[in-house]
């Protein structure tokens, strides 16, 4: 496959740095830890996924903040049920980030009601499934992670520029795996679910540049992150065997939490930080990890950093140019 890159050198005066600031939150911070003091009340988050998982404690957070919380839902049903605690702080609406008129119309509701927002957490996800389909074909993790979100914040603009909100696109440190496999983005030849899924996490890393490029002079800022190693329903795809041969569990199918796992509390936090800290305000379009803006990556050391193919701005408008191309939708087209 080809995933030959080449590092831009285009950003402009306005680009935040890829390195750290010092934070004062690290790899064990909560999401409770980084709102302790944070005062949400009157804004409005939009959080995909936010009824599993990570998702579900950065509503959680968000919620116990003071903030009202949209949780776009493949399953409402289950959303409600999982959501059922926190009472009017959070509103459940059907999204299949899989299925293009499903996201048209649930930003066809949202906007309807005349609502700004003020934050956008694009954190729903499908990590290393077997070979799936959508829409005319398109590779699944390819289209449910990055060109539903795509579709889903460009629709949704006319209430998030007001807002001048802050978009955060949960990527992963999977993007090391794979840059974009540009000439088979939908790996439609020798299908690899760990490298498309890295190739999906990119594709996260790459929108979040390249809209804050576009967004920032609106007053929206955009980042991407990793979450860190959390134990969630997102391995559903993965076999019993691959995670116990991971230590990720034992054969009894119990959690191990090896060094390195975050609880979902800690897991929530760099999102939730993304979302809300003063720290980032006239920052953006950095890739992020354990509550701080994360080092460009070694070579050969997987363990952290973001790749250059992740942090390029060529590559982002590339890669927004294809988006807009595949899903018919591009909020600054005419600009």
């Amino acid at each position: 496959m080809d995933n030959s890159v080449t590092n831009g050198s285009g950003m402009d005066e306005q680009h935040t740095p890829q390195r750290r600031i010092g934070s004062g939150f690290g790899a064990t911070s909560t999401a409770d830890d980084v709102l302790r003091g944070v005062d949400l009340t009157g804004k409005l988050a939009i959080v995909t996924g936010g009824y599993s998982g990570l998702g579900l404690e950065t509503t959680r957070a968000l919620a116990g903040a003071g903030a009202h919380v949209v949780v776009p839902a493949r399953r409402p049903d289950a959303a409600r049920e999982s959501v059922a605690d926190l009472g009017g702080a959070v509103e459940v609406d059907e999204l299949d980030l899989g299925d293009l008129a499903s996201v048209r119309g649930f930003a066809e509701r949202f906007l309807a009601g005349g609502r700004t927002v003020d934050i956008v957490i694009d954190s729903a996800a499908i990590m290393a499934c077997p070979e799936t389909r959508v829409g005319p074909g398109w590779e699944a993790q390819f289209a449910t992670n990055h060109l539903g979100h795509f579709a889903l914040v460009n629709h949704l603009w006319p209430a998030i520029e007001p807002g001048g909100a802050r978009v955060v696109s949960v990527s992963s440190r999977a993007h090391h795996f794979s840059g974009i496999r540009w000439d088979d983005v939908h790996w439609r030849r020798d299908y690899d679910k760990w490298g498309a899924y890295g190739q999906a996490k990119t594709a996260n890393a790459l929108f979040a540049l390249h809209l804050d490029r576009l967004g920032r002079d609106r007053g929206v800022r955009a980042f991407s992150l990793h979450p860190g190693g959390i134990l969630t329903p997102l391995q559903r795809h993965l076999p019993k065997q691959e995670m116990v041969d991971r230590g990720w569990i034992d054969e009894d199918g119990t959690p191990l939490n090896p060094q390195g796992f975050k609880t979902p509390e800690q897991g929530a936090a760099t999102q939730v930080w993304a979302a809300t800290s003063p720290r980032l305000d006239g920052m953006g379009g950095v890739y992020l990890e354990d509550c701080d803006v994360a080092e460009p990556a070694v070579e050969g050391d997987p363990s952290g950093g973001v790749r250059d193919w992740a942090t390029d701005p060529e590559q982002a408008a590339r890669l927004w140019a294809l988006s807009a191309e595949l899903t018919g939708v591009d909020a600054f087209a005419a600009s």
